[in-house]
């Protein structure tokens, strides 16, 4: 999970840099080639037609000596000496005929292929200028001849005989291969380059005139003319090349340019998109978001195996009243401070981040618990100052990252799964009391086995309410003058098979965490209408049985309809099922509360207030609500601390009751003095160990039948008491 969404960040701050950084790389080379290839065919295109310009002249020349020679003209010969041109004839034998100019040809030669032109040429070096070593001569030449000195050519006629005749078999071999129907691309293939080069040309070797001597055969008598060209290049020519590497240059600038923009922007925008995903709004500095990333990256490093870290969750106790007192301004300036005084306080060693709007994640390195708890508390005492004036308090749960081992040997960490490690520091923090005292809490092994415990009971809800695995236990209450049953309390049990039997406290607050309670509150209104129906039917005289409903279910706009149809469709009388609110219902939406409370009444339904006294906002919630039973807190009847000061609390508490038309149930009693007390101040309805604890309904069905028979039985006495008296009155009358 973490890896995925590192890749999905990845790809959202680096994906657009990259991506254009590749496109514009690929396009400046495409660019660049296609240049170089224009330049490349201007070039050859420009030398190609010079050689085979420089070709026909010398055909043409050799066609005026063979007519010269073969007419006896000499006149005709000094056509060609008036030429600049140097130039020698050899016959077949070798043997130099006719020569003019100085011949500096050498020996070695060269095969230069032009498909473009569709012939190929063979040329000599000249021996003052030699630029067969370079240039197009090493690009396009298919191997160089080795014969003899330019001396021995002027003496024997045997090197330059040999190097005409390779060339005269290379010739003959293309044409032999042409007719065995070889195809161009393969001929091409056989003259390529041989010894390719780079630097196809120099500005230099454009500007200067490059000799070679070009050998071209004559007719029948197998003379052959060797002249002297000149490969260079006229200023048109120069002008046009220069033109365009000029404009190579300025499109390269331009392509690079726009590279370089880009990049610039791309990297801009990446710094934006990372400053969305990274920084905290609120605070300016780094978030929940890049916590994830980074911190993970720097447990996993290797150099960090061996060392162990605490996540921390820090709390902001009672944050939110600070924002209501002052103003979300003022709340964002101390939030900002608190930030910066965490940055100052652990410096870079530590990693710090605003998660939520009171909650800032930590990573931290320490050696041991004692040293950390030590730190932390400090670090806590220096926060508590930055509220200038307000007393602030700080909580902060604690996750160990300890070193990974495996066999014994410290292993470098895979992967860490962050959001866990800080859900265990959360729930290590939510056990401390929520009150504005600063605490510290390290998630251990008992917390570890209450939160496995907490996903257990999530896991298994659903299939326990299925099963009909929650049972329903009675608790009565009773009148503190008559010990006559007078109503009960309906609480849950789970009767699990895995477990066996769960008490209510290690359930109860898990529903209500996750939600299931409402679930349960369905549960037990069903079940508790269809026992009492039955018990109706079986002629028990029932009395009234109060059903927890969570204040998660005052959410609800039809709350009332909803209990009212359970009820009517189980059969049992509405008069007989007593909603209990606790008194943390009264916190939410008043209005919305007051109106089911006011629906529940009028479709017959009494109301009760469970842990009077346990809050802050009694005495104003018995000023809206016309509630119809107040239930005094078991809190009241605990402990050794000033019961005076307790017992004037209870009297006024139950004397209000009584003003505003309501009935009192006292919880938790288990004195006996406590109950005589009760009843001298006059309350209605005592629940609690002295008379009875929460049994299942078999025994409180017992319970109903025993009453019955306690209160006809005393009735009776009642009665015969009352008759006994009558008849002394009536013999007194008598005897007068």
């Amino acid at each position: 999970m973490a890896r995925e969404r590192e890749k999905k960040i990845s790809r959202l701050t680096k994906g657009h840099a990259w991506l254009s950084i590749v496109f514009y790389f690929i396009a400046y080379h495409i660019v660049t080639a296609m240049l170089i290839a224009v330049l490349s065919i201007v070039f050859y295109n420009m030398l190609f037609s010079r050689l085979n310009a420089e070709y026909s002249s010398i055909e043409y020349m050799a066609q005026i000596y063979e007519a010269a020679d073969r007419l006896g003209d000499e006149n005709t010969l000094r056509i060609l000496d008036e030429d600049d041109r140097p130039f020698f004839v050899k016959d077949i034998k070798g043997n130099i005929v006719y020569q003019k100019g100085d011949i500096t040809c050498s020996n070695e030669g060269v095969d230069l292929s032009m498909p473009l032109m569709g012939r190929r040429i063979f040329v000599y070096k000249d021996t003052e200028k030699n630029y067969f070593d370079k240039g197009i001569f090493k690009l396009l030449g298919n191997g160089i001849i080795q014969g003899e000195t330019v001396e021995e050519i002027n003496s024997s006629s045997a090197g330059f005989e040999k190097a005409m005749e390779e060339f005269q078999e290379r010739v003959e071999e293309e044409a032999a291969a042409e007719e065995s129907g070889r195809n161009s691309e393969e001929i091409l293939r056989d003259i390529s380059i041989t010894e390719p080069g780079f630097g196809l040309f120099s500005m230099e070797d454009m500007a200067d005139s490059i000799p070679v001597w070009m050998p071209v055969r004559m007719g029948s008598r197998g003379y052959t003319m060797v002249a002297k060209v000149t490969l260079g290049m006229d200023v048109d020519d120069i002008e046009l090349i220069v033109a365009l590497v000029e404009a190579f240059i300025l499109i390269n600038l331009l392509v690079f340019v726009i590279l370089v923009f880009s990049v610039i922007r791309s990297i801009r925008r990446q710094k934006e998109i990372t400053n969305l995903l990274f920084i905290d709004d609120d605070t300016d500095g780094n978030n929940w978001m890049w916590f994830l990333v980074f911190a993970e990256k720097l447990l996993c490093k290797k150099r960090n195996a061996g060392r162990k870290y605490a996540l921390v969750n820090l709390y902001f106790v009672k944050y939110r009243n600070y924002c209501m007192i002052h103003s979300l301004e003022a709340g964002k300036r101390i939030l900002k401070r608190v930030y910066h005084t965490l940055g100052g306080y652990l410096g870079s060693s530590a990693m710090v981040a605003h998660v939520t709007s009171s909650s800032f994640a930590l990573l931290m390195e320490f050696q041991e618990e004692e040293g950390l708890k030590a730190r932390l508390s400090d670090l806590i005492s220096e926060l508590e100052k930055t509220g200038m004036g307000h007393k602030f308090s700080f909580q902060a749960g604690v996750a160990v990252i300890d070193v990974s081992l495996k066999r014994g040997r410290i292993r470098k960490r895979k992967s860490v799964d962050l959001e866990k490690e800080y859900n265990d520091a959360c729930s290590a923090r939510e056990t401390l009391e929520p009150s504005e005292e600063s605490g510290i809490v390290i998630y251990d092994d008992r917390l570890m086995e209450e939160q496995k415990w907490v996903d257990t009971v999530t896991e298994l809800q659903e299939k326990a309410l299925k099963n009909e695995e929650f049972v329903v236990y009675y608790q009565p209450k009773y009148s503190p003058d008559t010990n006559e049953l007078r109503g009960a309390e309906a609480l849950i049990r789970w009767q699990s098979p895995e477990f066996g039997f769960v008490s209510p406290g290690r359930i109860i607050p898990i529903f209500e965490k996750n939600g299931f309670i409402t679930e349960i509150d369905h549960y037990m209104i069903t079940h508790v209408a269809r026992d009492q129906r039955e018990w109706i039917k079986a002629g028990y005289k029932c009395v009234p049985i109060s059903v927890n409903v969570s204040r998660a279910h005052f959410i609800e706009n039809d709350l009332a309809e909803q209990i009212r149809d359970m009820v009517d469709e189980a059969g049992a009388p509405r008069d007989m099922i007593e909603i209990e609110l606790t008194e943390s219902a009264f916190f939410d939406d008043k209005n919305a509360l007051i109106s089911t409370i006011d629906r529940l009444k009028s479709y017959g339904f009494s109301v009760s207030m469970d842990d009077f006294g346990a809050g802050y906002s009694s005495l104003n919630s018995l000023k809206d609500m016309a509630l119809d039973v107040l239930k005094l807190d078991a809190e009241f009847f605990r402990g050794d601390s000033d019961s005076e000061r307790k017992e004037i609390v209870v009297a006024e508490a139950i004397r209000l009751a009584k003003s505003l038309n309501m009935r009192t149930v006292a919880e938790g009693v288990e004195e006996k003095d406590q109950v005589e007390f009760l009843a001298k101040q006059g309350c209605d309805m005592i629940q609690g160990f002295y008379f009875a604890k929460p049994m299942p309904g078999s025994e409180y069905e017992d319970r109903m039948r025993r009453n019955m028979e306690e209160m006809e039985a005393r009735a009776a006495e009642e009665a015969k008491a009352a008759e006994e008296e009558k008849e002394a009155e009536d013999a007194a009358t008598k005897v007068d």
